[in-house]
C-alpha cells in the first residue's frame, strides 16, 4: 500500500482482549457516535451481525480501502477470525491493493496467501466455478458517488451472480463521498423501467452502496429477475447531507487518480472529457481539476468558462506536464504524456454549491465554442459516460448548454421517485 496505516489509527479504537463480540463491543463507544460515522465493516463484528458470517466460508469483495477505522483491513480480519473461513478475494477495476490503472490480473494476496480473482478483467461477474468454496459474499469498498465509476459496477456484478447461485450478500456500507443529495444528469432510462442496473442511473445517484444495492436487488424482482438473498449493514450517525470530509473517517484515495475528496468533486464533471481529445489533468497530482491540450489558449477558455457564473466554481489558467506516474503509482498512459498542456483549472469554492453534471455540459460546450475545429468527440465513450448519445448530440448542434441541463428535472422525476423508496438514511 502506497498511504500510511499510521493515518487510520484512532487511539479509541484500540482493542481490549476476548472475543471479537466483546472487543467490537468495546470499541463502540458514545464518544464515537459524537465524533464520526459508523461504517458497515465495524458493525459486522457486533453481535447483531455476526451470525451471518459465523460457521461460514467467505467470499470478499474487496480493495484497499476495506479498512476498520483503527488501520486493520477486513481481509487481514475475517482471515484470522477463528469461526468463519476466509477462502477467496474478488478485486475490482485497479486491484485488491488499489495500484493498477488498467485491466487486472488473477493473483494471490502476498500477506495471507488467499487467491484473488479479478472482477475487471475478462470476467465481470463470479461463475459458478468461482464460487463453489463460497458460502456467503461480503462487499466492502469505497464508492464515490458518480455513475461511471465501476465499483458500484462490481458491486451489482457480484449482486445478480449471488442471486442466480442462491448465495447470501452482505454488503457493508459507506458514504458517498460527495453526499448524498446530490441528484443529477440525463436519465439513461424510461418512466417505469426498473432501476436494476448502474447503466440506469444518471450521472450523479446521492446514494450510498448500500443503498444502491438494495435499489438493484429491489427492482431486479420488479423486473422479473431472481432477487439475492441480500443484507445491507448500514452506517450510524451518517447523514447524507455529509460530504466525507465531514464524516470523521480518514480519506483513503480510492483508485490511482482519485487523490482527494476535491478530485471527486470535480470528477463527474470532467471525466466527461474522455469522451474527447481533451486532457482531464491525468498525468498529474491534480487530476480531473484541469481541462486542457498543448493547443488550447489558457486564459481564454478559463475567462469563457467564467462567463457562464456556474454555482460554487471558477476557472484559472493552468499549464503543466502529464507524467506517467502519479503518486508513486504508474498509470495508464495519459493524454499528452510528456507535453507542454495548456488550460483551465477548474477551482470548487462550495463543494455544496457545485453542480458537477451540469458543469461538464458547460465545459464541453467551451470548448466546441472556442475550438471546433480542435476539439474530436469520441462519441461512443461519451455517450457511454453521459449515459445516452442525446446530450453529445445536442451539444454538437448547438443547443444551448441551459436548454440541455434544464430537460433534465422531467427526466429525473422518476428516478428520484423509485430511489426514494431505498433510502436508508
Amino acid at each position: 500500500m502506497k498511504f500510511s496505516i499510521s493515518l487510520f489509527l484512532l487511539t479509541f479504537f484500540l482493542l481490549a482482549s476476548g472475543s471479537y463480540e466483546s472487543r467490537t463491543a468495546s470499541a463502540v463507544a458514545p464518544t464515537i457516535k459524537k465524533q464520526r460515522v459508523f461504517i458497515g465493516a465495524e458493525r459486522l463484528f457486533t453481535p447483531e451481525y455476526l451470525p451471518l458470517i459465523r460457521g461460514k466460508r467467505i467470499g470478499l469483495v474487496t480493495n484497499h480501502t476495506g479498512l476498520l477505522p483503527d488501520g486493520r483491513h477486513l481481509v487481514d480480519v475475517l482471515h484470522t477470525y477463528p469461526d468463519a473461513e476466509l477462502t477467496v478475494l474478488f478485486g475490482p477495476e485497479h486491484g485488491i491493493r488499489g495500484e493498477e490503472d488498467n485491466h487486472v490480473a488473477d493473483g494471490k494476496d502476498p500477506k495471507t496467501g488467499l487467491p484473488v480473482i479479478s472482477l475487471y478483467g475478462k470476467v465481470r461477474k463470479p461463475t459458478p466455478e468461482m464460487l463453489k468454496d463460497v458460502d456467503v459474499l461480503v462487499f466492502d469498498i469505497q464508492d464515490i458517488g458518480a455513475r461511471f465509476y465501476t465499483y458500484i459496477a462490481t458491486m451489482n456484478y457480484v449482486l445478480a451472480a449471488a442471486a442466480e447461485q442462491g448465495k447470501p450478500y452482505i454488503v457493508l456500507d459507506r458514504p458517498n463521498a460527495i453526499g448524498g443529495l446530490y441528484v443529477d444528469g440525463p436519465y439513461p432510462g424510461k418512466a417505469g423501467q426498473p432501476v436494476y442496473n448502474y447503466d440506469l442511473l444518471p450521472v450523479t445517484h446521492g446514494m450510498t452502496v448500500g443503498e444502491l444495492a438494495l435499489m438493484f436487488n429491489g427492482e431486479r424482482a420488479v423486473n422479473n429477475l431472481p432477487k439475492a438473498d441480500l443484507t445491507v449493514i448500514p452506517m450510524l450517525n451518517y447523514n447524507r447531507k455529509q460530504w466525507y470530509t465531514e464524516t470523521g473517517l480518514p480519506w483513503i484515495k480510492p483508485s490511482p487518480n482519485m487523490l482527494t475528496i476535491t478530485t471527486a468533486a470535480v470528477y463527474p464533471a470532467t471525466c466527461l472529457l474522455e469522451g474527447t481529445n481533451i486532457s482531464e489533468g491525468r498525468g498529474t497530482l491534480h487530476p480531473f481539476e484541469y481541462i486542457a491540450a498543448p493547443w488550447i489558449d489558457g486564459a481564454k477558455l478559463a475567462k469563457q468558462l467564467n462567463s457562464y457564473k456556474l454555482a460554487g466554481v471558477t476557472f484559472k489558467p493552468v499549464t503543466f506536464v502529464p507524467g506517467g506516474v502519479v503518486d508513486g503509482i504508474k498509470i495508464y498512459p495519459p493524454k499528452f504524456m510528456g507535453e507542454q498542456c495548456h488550460g483551465a483549472e477548474m477551482v470548487v469554492t462550495d463543494k455544496k454549491a457545485f453542480k458537477s453534471a451540469k458543469a461538464g455540459v458547460y465545459v464541453i460546450h467551451a470548448l466546441k465554442t472556442l475550438y471546433p475545429d480542435k476539439l474530436e468527440w469520441k462519441e461512443t465513450r461519451m455517450d457511454r459516460l453521459w449515459g445516452t448519445p442525446a446530450v453529445r448530440k445536442q451539444l454538437q448542434a448547438g443547443v444551448a448548454p441551459q436548454e440541455i441541463v434544464k430537460q433534465w428535472d422531467k427526466e429525473l422525476a422518476y428516478f428520484k421517485g423509485v430511489r426514494s423508496k431505498y433510502l436508508l438514511y
